[in-house]
Protein backbone atom coordinates (compact mmCIF):
# COMPACT_ATOMS: atom_id res chain seq x y z
CA UNK A 1 0.00 0.00 0.00
CA UNK A 2 2.63 2.52 0.89
CA UNK A 3 4.38 1.73 -2.46
CA UNK A 4 1.54 2.40 -4.41
CA UNK A 5 0.56 5.96 -2.75
CA UNK A 6 4.45 6.47 -3.20
CA UNK A 7 3.57 5.88 -7.20
CA UNK A 8 0.67 7.96 -7.03
CA UNK A 9 2.80 11.11 -5.29
CA UNK A 10 5.60 10.85 -7.54
CA UNK A 11 3.40 10.69 -10.77
CA UNK A 12 1.34 13.98 -8.96
CA UNK A 13 4.58 15.50 -8.52
CA UNK A 14 5.44 14.84 -12.02
CA UNK A 15 1.75 16.14 -13.40
CA UNK A 16 2.53 19.22 -11.64
CA UNK A 17 5.91 19.90 -12.64
CA UNK A 18 4.64 19.52 -16.46
CA UNK A 19 2.24 21.90 -15.73
CA UNK A 20 3.94 24.53 -13.95
CA UNK A 21 6.53 24.19 -17.07
CA UNK A 22 3.85 24.62 -19.05
CA UNK A 23 2.44 27.54 -17.45
CA UNK A 24 6.35 29.06 -17.11
CA UNK A 25 6.73 28.40 -21.40
CA UNK A 26 3.44 30.66 -21.48
CA UNK A 27 5.00 33.17 -19.20
CA UNK A 28 8.14 33.54 -20.87
CA UNK A 29 6.10 34.38 -24.42
CA UNK A 30 4.24 36.31 -23.45
CA UNK A 31 7.04 39.03 -22.03
CA UNK A 32 7.57 42.07 -23.93
CA UNK A 33 4.87 40.67 -26.51
CA UNK A 34 4.29 43.36 -29.47
CA UNK A 35 7.24 45.12 -29.15
CA UNK A 36 9.92 46.68 -30.63
CA UNK A 37 13.07 48.60 -29.36
CA UNK A 38 16.02 50.28 -31.42
CA UNK A 39 18.91 52.34 -31.17
CA UNK A 40 19.66 54.40 -34.46
CA UNK A 41 21.54 57.56 -35.29
CA UNK A 42 20.57 60.86 -36.35
CA UNK A 43 22.22 63.62 -37.90
CA UNK A 44 22.95 67.01 -37.28
CA UNK A 45 19.64 68.77 -38.77
CA UNK A 46 18.27 65.55 -39.64
CA UNK A 47 14.71 64.07 -39.54
CA UNK A 48 13.68 60.09 -38.46
CA UNK A 49 10.29 59.14 -38.71
CA UNK A 50 8.80 55.76 -38.09
CA UNK A 51 5.13 54.31 -38.95
CA UNK A 52 3.11 51.84 -37.41
CA UNK A 53 -0.40 50.69 -38.52
CA UNK A 54 -2.79 49.92 -35.42
CA UNK A 55 -6.03 49.23 -35.10
CA UNK A 56 -8.61 51.31 -33.28
CA UNK A 57 -8.63 51.08 -29.39
CA UNK A 58 -5.42 49.88 -29.28
CA UNK A 59 -3.00 51.19 -26.84
CA UNK A 60 0.56 51.71 -26.74
CA UNK A 61 3.41 53.23 -25.54
CA UNK A 62 5.94 55.44 -26.55
CA UNK A 63 9.75 55.14 -24.12
CA UNK A 64 12.39 56.99 -25.97
CA UNK A 65 16.27 58.33 -24.78
CA UNK A 66 19.06 60.14 -25.76
CA UNK A 67 22.37 58.39 -25.53
CA UNK A 68 24.91 60.07 -27.09
CA UNK A 69 25.26 63.97 -28.67
CA UNK A 70 25.42 67.45 -27.63
CA UNK A 71 23.18 67.95 -24.78
CA UNK A 72 21.80 64.60 -25.02
CA UNK A 73 18.26 66.45 -26.23
CA UNK A 74 15.71 66.00 -29.13
CA UNK A 75 12.51 66.51 -30.25
CA UNK A 76 10.11 64.45 -30.81
CA UNK A 77 6.35 63.98 -31.87
CA UNK A 78 3.83 61.59 -32.54
CA UNK A 79 0.91 61.80 -35.27
CA UNK A 80 -2.44 60.17 -36.08
CA UNK A 81 -3.47 58.63 -39.46
CA UNK A 82 -5.43 62.19 -39.62
CA UNK A 83 -2.19 64.32 -39.17
CA UNK A 84 -3.92 65.60 -36.01
CA UNK A 85 -0.16 65.97 -33.22
CA UNK A 86 -1.11 63.92 -30.50
CA UNK A 87 2.16 64.34 -28.70
CA UNK A 88 4.56 66.98 -28.78
CA UNK A 89 7.98 67.34 -26.80
CA UNK A 90 11.03 69.75 -27.68
CA UNK A 91 14.35 69.23 -26.68
CA UNK A 92 13.56 66.07 -23.97
CA UNK A 93 16.57 63.51 -23.05
CA UNK A 94 13.99 61.24 -22.72
CA UNK A 95 10.38 60.67 -21.87
CA UNK A 96 7.41 58.08 -22.13
CA UNK A 97 4.09 58.69 -24.15
CA UNK A 98 0.96 56.55 -22.93
CA UNK A 99 -1.78 56.47 -25.45
CA UNK A 100 -5.15 54.60 -27.04
CA UNK A 101 -5.59 54.77 -30.44
CA UNK A 102 -8.97 56.93 -30.92
CA UNK A 103 -9.27 55.74 -35.19
CA UNK A 104 -7.29 53.21 -37.44
CA UNK A 105 -4.73 53.32 -39.48
CA UNK A 106 -0.66 54.52 -39.94
CA UNK A 107 0.61 56.12 -36.87
CA UNK A 108 3.75 58.26 -37.40
CA UNK A 109 6.52 59.15 -34.45
CA UNK A 110 9.20 61.27 -35.69
CA UNK A 111 12.35 62.52 -33.78
CA UNK A 112 14.14 65.63 -35.17
CA UNK A 113 17.65 66.90 -34.53
CA UNK A 114 16.70 69.82 -36.90
CA UNK A 115 17.81 72.73 -34.48
CA UNK A 116 21.55 71.32 -34.13
CA UNK A 117 23.73 72.17 -36.89
CA UNK A 118 27.13 70.19 -35.88
CA UNK A 119 26.21 67.54 -33.05
CA UNK A 120 24.60 64.28 -34.30
CA UNK A 121 22.48 62.36 -32.07
CA UNK A 122 22.14 58.32 -30.75
CA UNK A 123 18.59 58.11 -29.54
CA UNK A 124 17.27 54.69 -28.52
CA UNK A 125 13.28 54.28 -28.63
CA UNK A 126 10.74 51.22 -27.41
CA UNK A 127 7.59 51.09 -28.81
CA UNK A 128 4.89 48.88 -27.03
CA UNK A 129 1.94 47.68 -28.65
CA UNK A 130 -1.26 46.38 -26.93
CA UNK A 131 -2.43 45.21 -23.98
CA UNK A 132 0.12 42.49 -22.05
CA UNK A 133 -1.73 38.80 -22.74
CA UNK A 134 -2.85 37.09 -19.25
CA UNK A 135 -0.26 34.83 -18.56
CA UNK A 136 -2.85 31.78 -17.99
CA UNK A 137 -5.18 31.67 -20.76
CA UNK A 138 -7.76 31.24 -18.93
CA UNK A 139 -7.37 33.90 -16.03
CA UNK A 140 -9.73 36.89 -17.20
CA UNK A 141 -12.96 34.29 -16.78
CA UNK A 142 -11.45 32.56 -13.61
CA UNK A 143 -13.42 31.98 -10.51
CA UNK A 144 -11.49 30.17 -8.44
CA UNK A 145 -7.89 31.49 -6.85
CA UNK A 146 -4.53 30.57 -8.59
CA UNK A 147 -2.97 27.66 -6.99
CA UNK A 148 0.48 28.22 -5.44
CA UNK A 149 2.15 26.98 -8.74
CA UNK A 150 -0.07 29.22 -10.78
CA UNK A 151 1.07 32.78 -8.01
CA UNK A 152 4.79 31.38 -8.18
CA UNK A 153 4.58 31.96 -12.13
CA UNK A 154 2.57 35.43 -11.80
CA UNK A 155 5.35 36.34 -9.36
CA UNK A 156 8.57 35.60 -11.51
CA UNK A 157 6.53 37.10 -14.44
CA UNK A 158 6.63 40.31 -12.75
CA UNK A 159 9.92 40.46 -10.82
CA UNK A 160 11.57 39.27 -15.07
CA UNK A 161 9.49 42.29 -16.10
CA UNK A 162 11.10 44.83 -13.78
CA UNK A 163 14.40 42.74 -14.75
CA UNK A 164 14.32 43.63 -18.64
CA UNK A 165 13.50 47.28 -17.77
CA UNK A 166 16.31 48.02 -14.68
CA UNK A 167 18.60 46.24 -17.38
CA UNK A 168 17.35 48.29 -20.73
CA UNK A 169 18.02 51.27 -18.20
CA UNK A 170 21.44 50.20 -16.98
CA UNK A 171 22.72 49.00 -20.34
CA UNK A 172 21.37 53.32 -21.61
CA UNK A 173 23.05 54.37 -18.78
CA UNK A 174 26.61 52.54 -19.43
CA UNK A 175 26.49 53.59 -22.99
CA UNK A 176 25.87 57.26 -21.95
CA UNK A 177 28.48 57.34 -19.36
CA UNK A 178 30.81 55.43 -21.85
CA UNK A 179 30.25 58.36 -24.35
CA UNK A 180 31.25 61.00 -21.83
CA UNK A 181 34.24 59.40 -20.65
CA UNK A 182 35.10 59.06 -24.37
CA UNK A 183 34.53 62.61 -24.85
CA UNK A 184 36.36 63.57 -21.62
CA UNK A 185 39.80 61.02 -22.35
CA UNK A 186 39.76 63.29 -25.74
CA UNK A 187 39.31 66.45 -24.54
CA UNK A 188 42.02 65.87 -21.75
CA UNK A 189 44.36 64.34 -24.54
CA UNK A 190 44.13 67.85 -26.42
CA UNK A 191 44.34 69.73 -23.69
CA UNK A 192 47.81 67.41 -22.88
CA UNK A 193 49.06 67.78 -26.50
CA UNK A 194 48.28 71.64 -26.47
CA UNK A 195 50.09 72.03 -22.95
CA UNK A 196 53.47 69.83 -24.17
CA UNK A 197 53.46 72.52 -26.99
CA UNK A 198 53.35 75.16 -25.20
CA UNK A 199 56.02 73.79 -22.48
CA UNK A 200 58.60 73.22 -25.56
CA UNK A 201 58.08 76.75 -26.67
CA UNK A 202 58.61 78.38 -23.66
CA UNK A 203 61.56 76.32 -22.82
CA UNK A 204 63.16 77.25 -26.34
CA UNK A 205 62.53 80.42 -25.92
CA UNK A 206 63.85 80.51 -22.51
CA UNK A 207 67.23 78.88 -23.79
CA UNK A 208 67.59 81.75 -26.71
CA UNK A 209 66.73 84.43 -24.31
CA UNK A 210 69.39 83.36 -21.90
CA UNK A 211 71.78 82.24 -24.49
CA UNK A 212 71.56 86.13 -25.73
CA UNK A 213 72.64 87.33 -22.03
CA UNK A 214 76.06 85.41 -22.33
CA UNK A 215 77.26 86.25 -26.08
CA UNK A 216 79.95 88.55 -26.08
CA UNK A 217 79.03 91.52 -28.37
CA UNK A 218 81.78 92.04 -31.43
CA UNK A 219 83.73 95.42 -31.98
CA UNK A 220 81.73 97.55 -34.15
CA UNK A 221 82.56 98.92 -37.29
CA UNK A 222 83.51 102.53 -36.35
CA UNK A 223 85.92 101.59 -33.04
CA UNK A 224 87.98 99.32 -35.39
CA UNK A 225 88.22 102.71 -38.24
CA UNK A 226 89.61 104.87 -35.00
Amino acid sequence: MSGGAGRGWSSGMRAGMRAGMRVLAVLLCALRAGGTELTFELPDSAKQCFHQELERGLKFTLDYQVITGGHYDVDCYVEDPNGRTIYKETKKQYDSFPHRTEVKGVYTFCFSNEFSTFSHKTVYFDFQVGDEPPILPDMSNRVTALTQMESACVTIHEALNTVIDSQTHYRLREAQDRSRAEDLNGRVSYWSVGETLILFVVSIGQVMLLKSFFTEKRPGSSGAST
